[in-house]
């Protein structure tokens, strides 16, 4: 006969009635795993990226924008100069035409001065110096006025008693001008002062000075 052995039973933990095993551990699901907390690398290196690109559109960006703005002012001072000049050619090119008629003009006012100017030439004489003026041309030069070098032509020279200073006496062909261009200075006949005629009238002021004074204070 043999002795049987007592049969080992496995003890199990104490579960509640009603409840199952399932719920007497907590599920691993319901807390986040490190894996799952932190962001994935991949992502991180794609951000990145992302921002390295978007700083160099921003710099392309700047580039073109001060390339657009330095083209921008070269075109407008483009525009200025060519604007100047064609104000330049359009002005030589009227004085080139007006110095053509001022011998025209210069007949027409002899005609003038000897009494000739009258019927149709009369009209046509005065539509053409009108034409000439509306054209920016202005005549100077008249008698008694300082004689300047820059504006007059001396053609005679004269001593006059009269004169304290160099003076256009006669006018023997007018000058013209364009706007502050000379075209043609105006030719005079001047005059000067007397030699020693500023001692001589020195002296008459001092003459009456002294007179209105009273005479010379005596020593």
């Amino acid at each position: 006969m043999t002795e049987e052995t007592p049969g080992f039973d496995e003890q199990q933990p104490d579960v509640p009635s009603g409840a199952t095993s399932d719920d007497a551990e907590p599920k691993a699901a319901d807390s986040p795993s490190p894996e799952e907390g932190a962001a994935p690398a991949g992502d991180t290196g794609q951000d990145v990226a992302l921002v390295a690109q978007l700083d160099q559109v921003r710099t392309a960006l700047g580039e073109r924008t001060a390339d657009l703005q330095r083209l921008q002012a070269e075109f407008q001072n483009y525009r200025r100069r060519v604007e100047r000049d064609r104000i330049a050619v359009k002005e030589i090119a009227i004085a080139n035409l007006l110095t053509e008629l001022l011998p025209v003009l210069d007949d027409i006012g002899r005609a003038r001065e000897h009494g000739e100017l009258v019927g149709g030439f009369k009209s046509v004489a005065e539509s053409l110096e009108s034409t000439a003026a509306k054209m920016g041309l202005q005549q100077f030069g008249k008698e008694g006025e300082p004689f300047d070098p820059t504006i007059h032509e001396a053609l005679m020279h004269s001593y006059a008693p009269d004169v304290t200073e160099t003076t256009c006496v006669a006018i023997l062909q007018p000058g013209y001008r364009i706007g502050e261009r000379t075209i043609r200075p105006a030719r005079v006949a001047v005059a000067e002062p007397q030699p020693g005629a500023q001692t001589v009238k020195a002296d008459e002021t001092a003459e009456a000075d002294d007179k209105e004074s009273g005479g010379p204070e005596e020593g």
